[in-house]
């Protein structure tokens, strides 16, 4: 059976040239970058020309690069260590109601742990945090505000710069959480006005294990990890010179491609929603429509039904999709995004989400828009919420 592969919000196959690229690093070029021989050496160039290359693509100097072992290490660096860091300064972080848990149970952790005071800013219907509310909310306590830039459950990219703009007049640190938008969309550190960027290798064809921070220079979090000082003393432990340098290859072909391959998924993605909306008539669309959208992701909601329900009958069809975050997903409970948005717990519970990729074609999508009518038919006809709604002449 042919597989359709609709959950690369969660992780993406690694590109075969990325592995191509890897290969020498795991079988002739294994020196630890920190050691003075040629073994060393040959590593150490390797991973200052991957941190090069990943600088360029956000417009940053090579020495804002700092590598981790992914999104989650760089968000915890980035709230942990600005929190500790500026703490004598106030205990005041800001942050939004559909953050990646990364960034919101780190918050929330200080809070419970440390005393800090966190205020949680409330989204639209569309998700959309607004500019005005990031700057009311600021206190002269305040040391950070950390607002994702792409949304990973619904898609909402959000208004980053004109939060930026805001966070840098007030001379408050601002970070994102730009793992799902970095390698899709133009990401410039300056014209942001951001101080720490997170990001993550495997979300963009690259392999899991590894991902980077961008820390403004003059920024000082205060580091998670303490031992030899690698990464300018503020990420101790070997690098991880293979992973770096495949990560490295998936931003370039990234970067060469985006012209190409951003208005193809952007299509991809609508033809979708369309297809989606237009035949099955329970759905509705989660998140905004048109460039405020991460040009991947389409996420539905579908009344009167299980999103677990629908996903394992369409995994038994060949189409691989999400109900929510792949860091949530063993959790019973409804989304924080989709509750935040304003919807019922029975809905959040009917949700889809759909993440396109690299291997992506129409023929998967049309199929995909195919299959689904039937599916939720099925589901619909074992429903007692359903047949409550059809009875009550509400469908």
């Amino acid at each position: 059976m042919d597989i359709s592969y609709f959950d690369n919000a969660a992780s993406t196959r690694t590109d075969p040239r990325v592995v191509e690229a890897m290969m020498p690093y795991f079988t002739e070029m294994y020196g630890n970058a920190s050691e003075l021989h040629q073994k060393g050496l040959e590593a150490h160039q390797a991973l200052e020309d991957a941190r090069s290359t990943i600088a360029d693509l956000i417009k940053a100097r090579p020495d804002e690069i700092v590598f981790t072992s992914g999104g989650t290490e760089s968000d915890n660096l980035a709230v942990k260590g600005i929190a500790h860091r500026y703490r004598k300064r106030g205990k005041h972080i800001i942050i939004s109601s559909i953050e990646h848990s990364a960034v919101y149970n780190t918050a929330l952790f200080l809070k419970r742990e440390e005393g800090y005071d966190v205020t949680i800013l409330p989204v639209d219907p569309e998700g959309f945090v607004d500019p005005a509310e990031v700057e009311a909310s600021i206190r002269p306590d305040t040391t950070l505000v950390s607002i994702i830039h792409g949304n990973n459950e619904i898609g909402t990219i959000q208004p980053i710069v004109e939060i930026g703009a805001i966070c840098k007049a007030r001379n408050v640190i601002f970070h994102t959480d730009a793992v799902q938008t970095f390698g899709k969309v133009p990401i410039d550190v300056n014209s942001f006005n951001v101080d720490l960027l997170a990001t993550s290798s495997h979300k963009i064809y690259g392999p899991k294990g590894v991902g980077m921070l961008y820390i403004r220079k003059g920024v000082k979090p205060t580091p998670l990890l303490h031992g030899g000082g690698h990464e300018f003393k503020l990420r101790s432990g070997t690098e991880n010179v293979t992973g770096i340098v495949g990560f490295a290859k998936a931003v370039e072909l990234c970067r060469d491609g985006m012209e190409e391959e951003v208005p193809r998924l952007r299509k991809l993605r609508d033809r979708l929603i369309d297809g989606v909306l237009e035949t099955t008539p329970t759905a509705y669309l989660n998140g905004p429509r048109g460039d405020r959208r991460l040009p991947h992701n389409a996420h539905f909601g579908i009344k009167y039904v299980e999103g677990e329900s629908m996903m394992l009958r369409l995994d038994a069809m060949g189409f691989e999709v999400s109900t929510g975050s792949a860091c949530s997903s063993t959790s019973l409970e409804p989304s924080r995004t989709l509750i935040a948005i304003g919807l019922k717990h029975e809905d959040a519970h009917g949700s889809l989400r759909c993440s396109l990729g690299r291997w992506s074609t129409q023929e998967q999508v049309d199929a995909f828009v195919e299959a689904l009518p039937g599916i939720v038919s099925q589901l619909h006809a074992m429903s007692p919420l359903y047949a409550d709604a059809r009875d009550k002449g509400e469908i």
